[in-house]
């Protein structure tokens, strides 16, 4: 293996490793990171990379004296002494503390060579608990004891001199901002208070609640309080589909068929233990990190959320996984990781994303304060491991390149198996977009001569002893063996049966795994959809069964040929085309396409994978006078006032509080009445109210605001605009029978 030094970015770096930047760190020396992490950028990286192209050690020049090295052997750092300084005050500097936060974060690395049988449920680590908040003062009020479940261990009661179980569950909840690292010392715009969210009634926490439950509540209404007095919704009856009048709400007419957006939850059970003092301090940590990080906003690189921030959410999910809730820590991580996107102005920042995250982590902590039980569905499970599984006969389907922001870059090869479910093959490694043809020439694991983008186009494999995780994905275990077989094309058995499953059933199996948390999803390409239709005159695609869309680029950055090979294909209307799509429920008009199939020049079928070859003239489906391209139509849209909505909750996202509170005001409830959407009206009433609250006391000062309020408005409006926006979608691709049955 040659080594080569070249200029490059810095490697990524683990999430635990970037939680611990700012902990060497005095007070006086955290007050200065968001600067040092500026001037970061422009300092000079001399990298050393592998014959594989993976950065392996990087050296970040501060001046002709000081230079912090990051040492990388597998690819990404993975422990703290890996990044060393030369300057004096190391390791408690800012050069080394700048570089580390400078750095992306590293992903879930893949399953090794050499990985053989590991247990179904790991276990849990054995390093030390984070450490417990300083205590309370004597006169602050003490928590009873939480319920424990029958047949299960009490857990142990606390001493007075440690910090005692965190007294949110009583029911007058005090501060939750206290958290185990240490203080922000950025000026927050808004100073943390005592409420918990108001912004989701307990029935949306226990079962699958009518569409109007989630309305918000008043930001002054304590959420424990009332919930301390107040029953669970019951279910609705088997009568829902009774006809409506004319005049009901488009709300109730669309709760018929709207995929639940809550988690997938249990209705509270006797064995499920309540959470450790432990679980309990982690999760409000998490839950005030994170509810930092809603109040101040994205920014980007104009503002925004800074570099201490950032690392107390990454601290607030590192202890938030040690304690073994592995599902919000992850999701905290997955936040981290876009604010970095959006500080750096990565093309492949999507203000949707960061959205979609922050409304995963905070309903998670939401759900886990009011339940106040370890339930496994909201503690997620750490890694899944790689199981044995008998031989599988795979068929290729297409190949996708996968380029990420926290600097890796590769291919995913999606097969179909005998189950009829589908399978992955992936070559994903720290590097950059070239990196992506060199990952599609890797061979399909256990010594096949077949390369990956082979066996995506058309190509077929036999693998003995695989090892395949609970989501799909083959892993690369030493037992594997593999050889060469026979294809099929998409229009030949048993490939085909893919496209023929109707449109619509096929879009709500996305929205329904779209909606499974990451951790618990047990198939591969869920969200995929494959669709058969033709090229209009206005270079939309008309689905066969369902409606018309636009073909979108997945990713539009200038390496990957997405772009231009559908311009290329909008631009020859007519011949029938199948396409393989994801579906992005935030983008309702339209799917993106990843790869198609058409019949060529001399009668042949011609397949492409549109994100990894450039097409062109030659390749597109030839004119002919025959071919008549179909009806022109429009493509599925949302009511103006729930795109109203949504962009109202993406931008307080991106823009903190103070942008919520200019940019809710106005007509929006009174407009979204109007429209049918009752519950949204009260969604964008209160959030108005949450983030433009500012009390004044008897002597006139104003008073803090209360940071936990605002986040719970805004957790119910974003939750309320997923399940509208899922609704409407699914009634848009619906065939005409199915609304009929709707709305009778």
């Amino acid at each position: 293996m040659t080594e080569q030094p070249v200029r490059s970015a810095l490697p990524p770096v683990a999430p635990e490793v970037a939680a611990t930047a700012l902990d060497p760190l005095p007070p006086r020396l955290r007050k200065r990171v968001d600067g040092a992490v500026a001037k970061a950028a422009a300092w000079p990286v001399d990298a050393t990379e592998n014959g594989d192209g993976t950065v392996i050690r990087a050296v970040v020049r501060v001046d002709d004296e000081t230079a912090v090295t990051l040492a990388a052997p597998h690819g990404a750092v993975t422990a703290a002494d890996d990044v060393t300084c030369t300057c004096l005050l190391a390791p408690a500097c800012l050069h080394r503390a700048a570089v580390l936060l400078r750095a992306p974060l590293a992903e879930e690395p893949p399953e090794p060579a050499a990985a053989e049988t590991a247990p179904p449920h790991p276990t849990p680590p054995s390093e030390p608990p984070p450490t417990p908040p300083a205590p309370e003062p004597s006169n602050a009020p003490r928590a009873p004891e939480p319920p424990h479940a029958p047949g299960t261990p009490k857990p142990p009661t606390a001493s007075p001199d440690p910090a005692p179980p965190h007294p949110t569950l009583t029911p007058e909840p005090p501060n939750v901002t206290d958290s185990p690292e240490p203080p922000n010392v950025t000026d927050s715009p808004e100073p943390p208070h005592g409420n918990p969210p108001p912004g989701l009634p307990q029935a949306t926490l226990d079962r699958k609640p009518p569409h109007d439950t989630l309305a918000p509540r008043p930001p002054h209404a304590p959420l424990d309080r009332e919930l301390s007095h107040t029953k669970p919704t019951p279910e609705r009856p088997h009568d829902t589909l009774a006809p409506e009048p004319p005049h009901a709400p488009l709300d109730r007419k669309l709760s018929h068929t709207t995929p639940d957006p809550e988690p997938p939850q249990s209705p509270p059970a006797p064995n499920h233990p309540p959470l450790t003092p432990t679980q309990t301090t982690s999760a409000l940590a998490l839950w005030a990190a994170a509810v930092d990080v809603l109040v101040v906003g994205a920014g980007g690189a104009g503002g925004g959320v800074g570099a201490v921030q950032r690392a107390r959410l990454l601290h607030a999910a590192h202890s938030a996984r040690l304690a073994g809730l592995h599902r919000p820590a992850a999701a905290a991580v997955r936040v981290a990781r876009r604010l970095g996107e959006a500080s750096t102005e990565d093309p492949a920042f999507r203000l949707a994303d960061l959205t979609h995250e922050v409304t995963e982590v905070l309903h998670v902590l939401h759900a886990l304060k009011t339940r106040r039980s370890a339930d496994p569905v909201l503690t997620g499970t750490a890694r899944r491991a790689y199981r044995p599984d008998q031989p599988l006969r795979l068929h290729g389907l297409f190949t996708e390149p996968v380029v990420t922001a926290s600097g890796y870059a590769g291919v995913v090869t999606y097969a179909l198996a005998p189950d009829g479910e589908l399978r992955t093959l992936a070559d994903v490694a720290p590097g950059g977009p070239d990196r992506v043809l060199r990952a599609a020439r890797a061979s399909v694991p256990g010594g096949c001569a077949l390369s990956l983008r082979d066996l995506g186009d058309g190509g077929g494999a036999t693998l003995t002893a695989p090892t395949v995780s609970p989501d799909g994905r083959i892993g690369a275990g030493s037992k594997v063996r593999s050889v060469r077989a026979s294809g099929a094309a998409w229009t030949q058995t048993p490939l085909d049966a893919l496209w023929q499953r109707p449109p619509y059933t096929q879009l709500t199996h996305a929205l329904a795994w779209l909606s499974t948390p990451v951790e618990e999803r047990t198939s591969a390409g869920g969200d995929l959809v494959f669709l058969r239709g033709a090229v209009t005159a206005t270079g939309l695609f008309a689905v066969l069964g369902g409606p018309t869309l636009r073909l979108l680029a997945p990713d539009e950055r200038p390496e990957l040929p997405y772009a231009e090979n559908l311009r290329l294909l909008a631009a020859r209307p007519g011949p029938c085309l199948h396409v393989v799509a994801r579906v992005s429920p935030d983008r309702p008009g339209g799917v993106l396409a990843l790869a198609a199939s058409w019949t060529g020049h001399e009668g042949r079928p011609f397949r492409a994978d549109l994100g990894l070859r450039r097409l062109d003239g030659t390749h597109l489906p030839p004119h002919t006078e025959t071919a008549t391209p179909p009806p022109a139509a429009d493509p599925p849209a949302l009511p103006t006032e729930l795109g109203l909505l949504r962009r109202a909750v993406d931008r307080a996202a991106a823009g903190g509080r103070r942008v919520a509170a200019a940019d809710t005001v106005g007509d929006l409830p009174r407009r979204l009445r109007a429209a049918g959407l009752t519950t949204g009206a009260q969604c964008a009433q209160c959030l108005t109210t949450a983030a433009a609250d500012r009390e004044h006391d008897t002597l006139g000062r104003l008073r803090p605001a209360d940071p936990d309020a605002y986040a719970g408005a805004w957790l119910a409006a974003s939750l309320y605009t997923r399940a509208a926006t899922a609704s409407l979608l699914t009634a848009a691709w619906a065939p005409p029978s199915v609304p009929a049955l709707m709305e009778s």
